[in-house]
């Protein structure tokens, strides 16, 4: 079956009025010199939407290769991330990123998880970190502190003009549902940035977000490494009927459920074919669907907080 392949353009709108790209560059697990080069492959391509986190350790390359790309910065959609051991000060953690980026603002800013870390027993000063308590497992910070109250400082930012919208990662429909009936809660998130593919559809937390405006943003959409996904059966099929990668099966079944696709390469060609659209039928994308229903639900990060329950 032959398929006409152009580069995606689709855009959806925030809670903000704000536009995003449908398909974007994430950067995780990129190093300094991989994430550089893989910016600045995909903007060269066309991509116009880079996601990054503080924690990820590669805000400084990221920056660099926006600005070296020649693309002005108002026509790109950056997005970095708050780390859980700034959560009492997430305008000073932004402002960091911002340093570390070299740019005067981000266009989204997501509290990475709903999880605050403590930091007492950090020794070097470096907060972009796992700190461990004297159990030997993650410091989370229970005590008296929680994401809700994140969120009351998180949401004062855009006002400060250093991020045009904020946002939440790896909340679940439990955590937002908290958020949202907390009176302190001001702003509805922009986004909520979760894992999401055909072993993990969450299709709960989907129509959730959907209800309140907010934005998915689907991360490791083609699994995390070494997973089985780009191997499945019913996705190699479906690829050899369309004459493309099983990767672009996995983005394009992402982009026919409506959501933000965030796929992470740092191989050019890779970069450059993810990019690529083209319209999956129905039958095909129900054959995807399905994928959940036969073999069952596998998510592939799935961090333990000591103490916190993440997906509840």
């Amino acid at each position: 079956m032959s398929n006409i392949l152009k580069n995606s353009t689709a855009t959806v709108k925030l809670n903000t009025g704000a536009t995003i790209p449908l398909l974007g560059l994430g950067t995780w697990r990129s190093t300094e010199e991989e994430a550089y080069n893989a910016v600045l492959s995909a903007i060269k391509d066309g991509y116009r939407h880079i996601d990054s986190a503080a924690i990820y350790g590669n805000e400084a390359p990221v920056g660099r290769a926006i600005r070296d790309s020649g693309v002005p910065r108002e026509e790109l959609f950056v997005t970095t991330k708050l780390w859980g051991t700034q959560h009492r000060d997430p305008k000073f953690a932004l402002q960091e990123s911002l340093k570390r980026l070299g740019l005067d603002y981000v266009d989204l800013y997501l509290m990475h998880w709903p999880v605050a870390l403590k930091t007492a027993n950090i020794k070097d000063g470096n907060y972009l970190t796992f700190p461990i308590a004297p159990n030997g497992k993650r410091d989370v910070d229970l005590d008296d502190w929680n994401f809700i109250k994140t969120w009351e400082l998180l949401q004062e930012l855009p006002a400060t003009g250093k991020t045009k919208a904020v946002g939440v990662s790896n909340f679940s429909v439990n955590n937002l549902k908290d958020l949202l009936a907390s009176p302190t809660t001001k702003v509805v998130p922009a986004a909520n940035q979760v894992e999401l593919h055909p072993y993990l559809p969450q299709e709960e937390l989907v129509k959730f977000c959907e209800g309140k405006g907010i934005v998915i943003e689907a991360y490791s959409p083609l699994g995390s490494n070494g997973s089985p996904l780009l191997k499945d059966p019913v996705v190699i099929k479906i690829a050899e009927k369309y004459g493309v990668e099983p990767a672009q099966v996995l983005i394009n079944w992402g982009l026919k459920r409506g959501y933000v696709i965030l796929p992470k390469s740092v191989t050019p060609s890779r970069i450059a074919s993810n990019f690529k659209v083209f319209e999956l039928s129905d039958e095909d994308f129900e054959k995807i669907n399905n994928i959940s229903k036969e073999n069952g639900i596998k998510r592939f990060v799935d961090p333990d907080w000591e103490g916190f329950e993440t997906f509840v």
